[in-house]
């Protein structure tokens, strides 16, 4: 947002660098960009990092391979260095990794996700959803190979994404979440 606004995302809205803050803050444009970015990040992250690891490391299993390269990939977002370990929750990242290591699962939660939205308009509830029904996904609907370190990281990866929306989890139980589309003004009443 900087870039386009002049505006650091953090300074603004929620403060977190995520896909939504950007959309709420920055517009529609801005919002996808930083989405399919996020998403491509993941992606990118275990089909480059499985490769490499195949090169250093020819007997690990590639769902083995995957998997680090996808908890690292979702943990370098959510706790980035080089912003004093304040990422974004890892959605769309944690989207991309698995669209990568278990694509008809991931598609199943985005699913989840979108239709969770649609009812609710609680951005935050369709993630911490479609974080949720991820792993019981893979487990019905991988394939092949599935050792125990490929299983383990899909929970742990949806468990840090539900913990990173803590907050929202509380703002939700108490009826204060802000719903997708609301004015500026009901969210003022919210706040």
């Amino acid at each position: 947002m900087r870039l386009f606004r002049h505006e650091d995302v953090r300074s603004v809205g929620s403060g977190n660098i995520g896909a939504t803050n950007v959309l709420r803050s920055g517009g529609t444009g801005l919002g996808a960009a930083t989405f399919l970015l996020d998403m491509l990040k993941g992606c990118s992250a275990v089909y480059f990092g499985a490769l490499l690891g195949l090169l250093l490391a020819p007997d690990m299993r590639v769902r083995n391979l995957q998997a680090a390269a996808a908890l690292a990939a979702v943990l370098g977002h959510m706790f980035p260095v080089w912003l004093k370990f304040k990422g974004g929750k890892g959605v769309a990242t944690g989207f991309g990794v698995f669209l990568v290591a278990a694509p008809t699962s991931a598609l199943a939660a985005i699913t989840v996700f979108a239709v969770v939205l649609l009812l609710t308009r609680y951005v935050s509830l369709a993630s911490i959803l479609g974080a949720a029904s991820f792993p019981m996904f893979a487990w019905m609907l991988v394939k092949g190979d599935r050792p125990p370190f490929f299983i383990t990281v899909q929970f742990v990866v949806a468990l840090l994404i539900i913990a990173k929306h803590h907050q929202n989890i509380r703002r939700l139980l108490s009826g204060t979440e802000s719903r997708f589309g609301s004015s500026s003004k009901q969210k003022r009443g919210q706040a």
